[in-house]
């Protein structure tokens, strides 16, 4: 009933070639392998550091991410094939019907590849970089039970989390990226809340570090955080561990599952056994 996650704040830096890019994702693989890790998580749009190959005179843009996605696929697949660890690759843009969209990729330990695009698309990801939304929601089935991944925005939905619960998952991985404390604090306060709504884990990451010579790149502001329920027996600020703020690191921890399940049927409070379904949407009742 226990599961072991690591999540990387990833640094960006200016890199020269795909090769180095690799280079710095295997580093945090490896890591989380020698921690025992089970699922790694890494944070939404980290693989803009390959739009920093480009120079000061002809600089990368959003547009050409997605020519990098097989690249990047098959790179995270191997890793995943390699360690026996459920990578969730962070966020990487790919193109469909000429459309860009923000994509969260789950790679299996099988090989298996699974996508789940960002639903909610902030209003700099519309007017910069002309990002579609995703239009489906899914659980992601594991040998360690049922998981969603949602990215950043979507975490300050309290609808899409309840459906998430409702279908059975236990673990809501975030990748993030923010660029300053507000929009830090909204991610990291709206984690806090669906875990302690849903009686759930969170588990959130961000970028840090700059690149500086991509467009809405240059600021990152980030910390990866394992979030509980508020209730014994979890930590009373629901903090099962986090990183140091805006530092190049990984944390781990173990999360045990019998422990949702032990404070959803009597905790100090019962959150989500105790919902008004009779005045508002019952999501375990609906299809789809």
């Amino acid at each position: 009933m226990k599961i072991r996650v690591s999540a990387v704040q990833y640094k960006l830096q200016n890199i020269k070639s795909f090769e180095e890019f690799a280079k710095q994702c295997e580093h945090y693989v490896r890591t989380a392998q020698e921690f025992g890790a089970e699922f790694v998580l890494f944070p939404e749009f980290f693989t803009t550091q390959l739009l920093s190959m480009g120079d000061g005179q002809n600089p990368l843009t959003i547009n050409e991410l997605p020519g990098f996605t097989e690249q990047y696929q098959t790179l995270f697949r191997t890793f995943a094939v390699q360690t026996g660890m459920h990578i969730i690759g962070g966020t990487h843009v790919i193109r469909r019907d000429d459309k860009l969209y923000n994509v969260a990729h789950l790679f299996y330990p099988d090989g298996r590849i699974e996508e789940q695009a960002k639903l909610h698309i902030t209003p700099t990801e519309v007017e910069e970089w002309n990002m579609e939304k995703g239009d489906s929601f899914r659980i992601f089935e594991t040998d360690k039970g049922k998981i969603a991944i949602l990215t950043c925005y979507d975490i300050e939905f309290p609808e899409i989390v309840r459906m998430a619960k409702a279908k059975g998952a236990d673990v809501i991985f975030c990748p993030s990226c923010t660029d300053d404390r507000h929009g830090f604090h909204r991610v990291r306060y709206t984690c806090h809340a669906r875990a302690i709504e849903n009686q759930v884990y969170v588990v959130v990451t961000g970028t840090v570090g700059s690149l500086t010579n991509v467009d809405f790149m240059r600021a990152n502001f980030g910390q990866a955080a394992i979030i509980t329920p508020n209730d014994i027996p979890f930590p009373p600020k629901g903090i099962m561990a986090e990183g140091e703020l805006n530092d190049d690191m990984i944390i781990t921890s173990d999360l045990d599952l019998s422990l949702l399940y032990e404070v959803r049927a009597k905790g100090s409070v019962t959150t989500w056994r105790d919902r008004r379904t009779d005045i508002y949407t019952d999501w375990e009742t609906i299809e789809g």
